[in-house]
C-alpha cells in the first residue's frame, strides 16, 4: 500500500504552474487553443495575418467589420483574425497620420494640416470643402495602406507559419493557469492535462 492510499487527506503533488507574463496569457494562449481545436498552423497563420494587416487600416472604426467580412470571404478563422486585428490597435493610431502623408506625396494633394487651429478655421469658414478634403486624404491613405497590406499579409503567413508549427510543442511543456483552470478534469478532480 503506498503512502497515498493510506492517508487519502494527503493532497497530490501536482506539477508546478509556470507563470507567464500578458503577452504569452493573452497571445500566445488564445492561439494554442485554436491550434488544439484542429485549426492548422497555416490557415491560423494566415489569419492572424490578415487581421494584423487590416488592423492597421487607416479608416478608423472600420477594421473590425472589414476583418470579419476578409476572413468570412476566403474562410479562414474569424477568432485569429480578430485576435490579430486587436492585437496592432495601438500601431493604426500610430499609423494614420503617416499613412495620410504618404497619400498626399503619392496622389499630390495639398497636405492635412496638423495643427488643430489650422482644420478649426477650415470647420469654420467652409465646413463642406473641408468634410471632402477629409474623405480625399482618407480615401489616398486607405489605397496607400491597401497596397502596404497586399505585399505585407503573405510575408506575415509565411513568417508566423514555422512559429505556429513550434507553439504546440511549447504549450505542451509550459502550463499556465489560465489553461489549467478552464481545462476539464480527468476523474480525480484535477485538470485534466491532455485536452
Amino acid at each position: 500500500m503506498t503512502p497515498s492510499q493510506e492517508n487519502p487527506s494527503d493532497t497530490r503533488q501536482s506539477p508546478s504552474v509556470v507563470p507567464h507574463n500578458w503577452v504569452y496569457r493573452r497571445i500566445a494562449l488564445p492561439v494554442l487553443a485554436l491550434l488544439r481545436m484542429g485549426t492548422s498552423p497555416q490557415k491560423l497563420a494566415w489569419s492572424l495575418a490578415v487581421g494584423l494587416a487590416i488592423g492597421i487600416n487607416p479608416v478608423l472604426g472600420t477594421t473590425t467589420i472589414l476583418c470579419f467580412a476578409v476572413a468570412f470571404v476566403f474562410r479562414l478563422n474569424v477568432v485569429a483574425s480578430q485576435l490579430g486585428n486587436h492585437i496592432v490597435y495601438p500601431l493604426q493610431l500610430l499609423l494614420v497620420i503617416p499613412f495620410i502623408r504618404m497619400g498626399d506625396r503619392v496622389f499630390h494633394t495639398a497636405p492635412m494640416p496638423l495643427s488643430s487651429k489650422a482644420l478649426l478655421e477650415a470647420a469654420r469658414t467652409n465646413p463642406i470643402a473641408l468634410t471632402r478634403q477629409i474623405w480625399l486624404w482618407e480615401w489616398h491613405a486607405f489605397v496607400i495602406w491597401a497596397a502596404v497590406a497586399v505585399v505585407m499579409t503573405p510575408i506575415l503567413a509565411l513568417v508566423l507559419t514555422p512559429l505556429l508549427r513550434r507553439l504546440p510543442l511549447q504549450g505542451e511543456q509550459h502550463r499556465s493557469p489560465t489553461i489549467a483552470a478552464g481545462s476539464p478534469t480527468d476523474g480525480r478532480g484535477e485538470p485534466d492535462r491532455h485536452f
